[in-house]
């Protein structure tokens, strides 16, 4: 985790955002690169639009792009951490982009960071939107980071793996692999009612312990919960400050109409959540 990305909006989880993306920094010595965030300008435009509000347009993304910089400057400033020359050893920020860039070119730039910092979606105004989430997730090949509304005071001391026995889940924590070497205690949970075919949990782990993860194996009664309550609750148990998941196990168009362990913890996590699609 040595190339982070975080693209900065101002939006309700941005503080939260930012003290991610420096936990995960410090724990690597990471350079950490912020960019400015908006949403997608629409492919077609009329060829009559009035000039004027094309102007104000873009005076405004640039007035928001200069907002993000400074607000992510002097967090990163506050915290000690020093501008470029990253050299491996210790932490380092960057910044890139005049003007806000739009979720696809986000997902597009991602590719060569080894992890996207985000907050976590939420449906009230003002809200980090979903639509960036997805398109890192779906556009990028890295995983994701997603914030907490309230910003962690730690990260990655207590691990749980939300272990279905998925391709997601498997290769989200093949990415996460770093992580999992630095915690103190790492927890592969797997709900009883929710398991695919796969190898089981305690052979997970055991594998993972072969990697030098402190990792052990955990069996959890859902109690007439749906998945994602059950993990959430689980993780809360254990004290868990960080949950690895891969996303959309199910098709996103199903878990739209009926619910799933993704949409589950995309609204009501509390704790960062890696996850890769």
């Amino acid at each position: 985790m040595k190339n982070i990305l975080v693209p900065i909006e101002t939006h309700s989880s941005v503080d939260s955002v930012l003290q991610t993306a420096l936990l995960l920094a410090q724990r690597f010595d990471s350079y950490v690169e912020g960019m400015p965030l908006g949403p997608d300008l629409p492919d077609l435009v009329a060829f009559d639009m009035p000039v004027s509000w094309t102007v104000t347009d873009q005076n405004t993304w640039k007035e928001m792009a200069d907002e993000a910089h400074r607000r992510f400057e002097a967090f990163m400033r506050a915290a000690n951490i020093t501008e470029r020359g990253a050299d491996g050893h210790t932490p380092a920020f960057g910044w890139t982009g005049e003007r806000s860039f739009g979720d696809s070119q986000i997902g597009s730039y991602a590719r060569i960071f080894d992890c996207t910092v985000l907050g976590r979606p939420g449906g009230e105004r003002g809200d980090p939107r979903m639509a960036t989430a997805e398109t890192v997730l779906f556009e990028s090949g890295r995983p994701i980071l997603l914030a907490p509304p309230v910003a962690p005071t730690k990260m990655g001391d207590t691990v749980v793996i939300a272990w279905n026995q998925s391709m997601e889940t498997a290769r989200a924590s093949a990415m996460a692999l770093p992580i999992l070497r630095k915690a103190e205690k790492v927890v592969v949970m797997t709900v009883e009612e929710f398991r695919s075919d796969g190898p089981s949990g305690e052979l997970f782990a055991e594998m993972l312990r072969h990697h030098g993860a402190p990792a052990e194996f955990i069996l959890r009664n859902a109690k007439h919960r749906n998945s994602g309550e059950a993990i959430l609750r689980g993780a809360e148990a254990l004290g868990a400050d960080l949950i690895i998941k891969g996303a959309y196990t199910q098709s996103r168009l199903r878990q739209m109409f009926f619910g799933g362990a993704t949409s589950h913890l995309l609204n009501y996590a509390t704790v960062p959540v890696f996850m890769t699609s």
